[in-house]
């Protein structure tokens, strides 16, 4: 990782999931977000690298993750999506808090909703079921080297940063160069906010009206090329 835990926490304090998203389609790094339904079950921000365990019906899975665990890192747990179970309930939370851990993310269902809170470790969910899995699945090969949350593929390469929009996975490598360009879209949009407050609308401060002139002329002209003409910004 380009930066240690102190400071990916330190700095991600600052930003939103939102900011770093920005920054991505800036740097050319693919928006890898966590489906909509993944929401925070406990706590409202977390980041860390993700330690990827594939789900097959039993807790000895996370165990191991956690085993292997370095602190600060997100436990990314890969259960397909399932909405038929819970794969994660408090006993696994309480373990990652005293291995600890930074959080983790569930791509599929957990349980013991209220014990989870009281353990105050950031989780992610889809959603809650009272019925544990009634399965045990061949463990696949590659149980803990990687994870899917969506069409994703999240592994140790990567940090998972989560807050009250989301989730959003990020390439450890790039981490420090995609928290500066946040931190720059973040200012912008912090200038564009006062300026609103201060009585100038974001349509004057872009330029709108002569935006509209010019795609009368040429209906092929977007509001992206119309900002970069009249060296505007406006972080969408």
């Amino acid at each position: 990782m380009s930066i240690d835990r102190a400071e990916l926490t330190g700095r991600f304090a600052a930003l939103t999931t939102a900011h770093v998203a920005d920054a991505c389609l800036r740097a050319a790094v693919p928006v890898r977000c966590a489906p909509a339904g993944v929401r925070p079950v406990a706590g409202g921000r977390l980041a860390g690298r993700v330690l990827p365990a594939r789900h097959v019906g039993s807790v000895d899975i996370f165990l191991e993750a956690i085993d292997r665990a370095a602190p600060g890192d997100v436990l990314v747990v890969d259960n397909d999506g399932r909405t038929d179970e819970a794969c994660v309930g408090d006993l696994v939370v309480l373990e990652a808090c005293a291995g600890g851990l930074a959080g983790l993310v569930v791509w599929g269902l957990h349980r013991d909703t209220g014990d989870i809170r009281s353990v105050g470790l950031p989780v992610f969910s889809l959603g809650a079921t009272p019925t544990g899995p009634q399965r045990l699945d061949p463990r696949p090969a590659g149980a803990l080297a990687s994870a899917r949350v969506g069409r994703w593929t999240v592994d140790h390469g990567d940090v998972a940063l989560a807050d009250e929009d989301g989730v959003l996975f990020v390439p450890a490598g790039r981490v420090g160069e995609l928290f500066d360009l946040a931190e720059s879209i973040r200012d912008t949009e912090r200038r564009q906010a006062d300026r609103i407050r201060a009585g100038e609308p974001l349509r004057a401060q872009v330029g709108f009206g002569a935006y509209l002139a010019g795609r009368a002329e040429n209906p092929a002209l977007t509001f992206r090329e119309h900002l970069r003409a009249v060296g505007g910004a406006i972080e969408e």
